[in-house]
């Protein structure tokens, strides 16, 4: 199987992404055979990519190789939907570069211009959820101790 990576560096592949997303997301929920919802025939995306046949196949194979999409046949038709599922290992791979960056300007400058009130507030919660931490650390380690000692009696 090609790496995810390879597999949407190809912008055809991509562009066959996104209509198959907008498709997808765009559908009415299921009825009670789901058949066609969200789903693009061959030929209607051929149409749309305006490329030929055999490519837009080509390229839809690689996809479904992928685990991106999933074929539905009926008859000589052939019917794509959007698998999005393998893409969250490319989002899990992506947010820390995201986030790198992130820039705390705005954070900073809605603490300023909180309220005292609400910086009281703030304090006072951070307060309470460090006294929770601390009490249940030190019951949890009560109980361990309580447990190495009966064990080593």
């Amino acid at each position: 199987m090609a790496d995810i990576f390879s597999v949407i560096a190809d912008p055809t592949r991509r562009q066959l992404l996104s209509l198959l997303l907008d498709r997808y997301v765009s559908a009415e929920p299921a009825g009670a055979s789901g058949a066609g919802e969200g789903e693009y025939s061959v030929s209607e995306l051929v149409g749309q990519l305006e490329l030929s046949q055999p490519t837009v196949s080509k390229h839809l194979k690689v996809l479904r190789d992928a685990g991106l999409v999933v074929v539905r046949e009926e008859g000589q038709h052939r019917f794509y939907r959007i698998d999005v599922s393998p893409l969250e290992d490319v989002e899990d791979w992506l947010i820390p570069f995201l986030s790198a960056d992130f820039d705390t300007a705005e954070e900073d400058e809605l603490w300023e211009n909180a309220s005292d009130a609400v910086k009281s507030a703030a304090a006072a919660f951070g307060q309470n959820v460090g006294r929770r931490a601390a009490q249940t650390s030190h019951a949890v380690k009560s109980v361990a101790d309580d447990l190495v000692s009966k064990l080593r009696r």
